[in-house]
């Protein structure tokens, strides 16, 4: 049986105004850099640091117990996914306010205070994110996402632009009371592209999706959960990240795309997915990449059927904004093209 031990903190702040939830494996080296630059946030309002570990078998926990024994630490004996950990800690808070942080992510000492500020701002009070830099090279990665027509992140660089269409999950902020309105993470997506959907549902239901105009934070991209970073060499992703990026990258479309256009867009999301998989898994003569990527995304669709009909009824029938403000977020591109003219077809181990 799975089991969840739970070490208090020392010094739990009464009534914390935010609090900052780090998902965490093996990410012991990982975790000083990213807990020092929450320590070090400047601003007059209490907050509380909550980590869940998912089974690391490094020393993680005994780090976190030995040097911030002011950390609430939630250690699971499974490993459950970024979906389950999030959930979990959010379960657990008590802030107004909630700040999912990867720990690979860093944040500038006016972070927290910045988006308290723009979080006051907001009517209604929704989503936000801070402009993100490349950890090695101190490059601007994005500020925020835009969304191309088969629902692949686009980075919006033009630092101008507040409003998009999603945040990445390695730095998101929001009202507690919205995450629990939206159900939080679906916890079958088990990773990646639970960003991608609670954003989309966030959108759907009137919620403003923005980034700030000021402070930042630092990512090792890819780090947490292995590859999706451009080398020297290309792109580098792995199998199981690739499975999951297409499936529920589906899964959202599926789920949140409003009105009629559901069934264009997807017709033709699944017909450029199969072409894509049938070419590159005969370009590297690999049934492997056939099988658990492309293939289990048609596999997976026709076995949740019944379960993604019934969440889009539900979550298109309580719909709080029109299709046309929807799409708002969406730009004519094809992202995977954009990354394939200037990488090359990406590695995958």
């Amino acid at each position: 049986m799975e089991l969840v031990h739970h070490y208090p903190a020392l010094n739990r702040p009464a009534e914390p105004v935010c609090s900052v939830c780090i998902a965490n494996y093996n990410g012991i080296n990982l975790l000083t850099d990213c807990l020092e630059s929450v320590l070090a946030q400047r601003g007059d309002f209490s907050i509380e640091i909550i980590i869940h570990d998912d089974a690391s078998i490094d020393d993680s926990v005994a780090l976190l117990r030995e040097k911030y024994p002011q950390v609430e630490l939630l250690v699971s004996t499974q490993n459950v996914g970024f979906c389950i950990s999030n959930n979990r800690m959010v379960a657990h808070a008590r802030g107004k306010y909630v700040l999912l942080l990867n720990n690979d992510a860093a944040l500038a000492p006016d972070a927290l205070q910045t988006l308290m500020h723009e979080a006051g701002q907001q009517q209604p009070q929704g989503i936000l994110t801070l402009p993100q830099y490349d950890w090695e090279s101190g490059t601007l990665v994005d500020c925020g996402c835009l969304l191309d027509p088969f629902y692949n992140p686009v980075p919006n660089l033009d630092p101008d632009r507040r409003d998009v269409a999603m945040t990445i999950g390695a730095c998101l902020w929001l009202p507690r009371a919205l995450w629990l309105e939206l159900d939080g993470f679906p916890e079958w997506f088990e990773s990646i592209g639970e960003d991608l959907y609670l954003c989309c549902r966030a959108r759907l239901a009137g919620y403003p999706m923005q980034v700030t105009a000021s402070s930042s934070y630092r990512h090792r991209q890819g780090v947490s959960f292995g590859g999706n970073r451009a080398g020297t060499s290309g792109l580098v992703t792995t199998y199981n990240r690739r499975r999951l990026s297409e499936r529920n990258k589906t899964f959202a479309l599926i789920i949140c795309t409003p009105g009629m256009m559901l069934w264009l867009l997807l017709s033709l999301h699944l017909l450029a997915l199969t072409i894509e998989g049938a070419l590159f898994s005969l370009q590297r003569w690999d049934t492997r990449l056939w099988h658990e990527v492309y293939a289990s995304v048609w596999r997976t669709l026709w076995a949740r059927r019944k379960q993604l009909r019934a969440l889009r009824q539900a979550i298109q029938s309580t719909r709080g904004t029109t299709s046309r403000t929807y799409s708002r977020g969406f730009v004519l591109r094809l992202r995977k093209l954009d990354l394939l003219l200037r990488h090359g077809a990406p590695e995958i181990r």
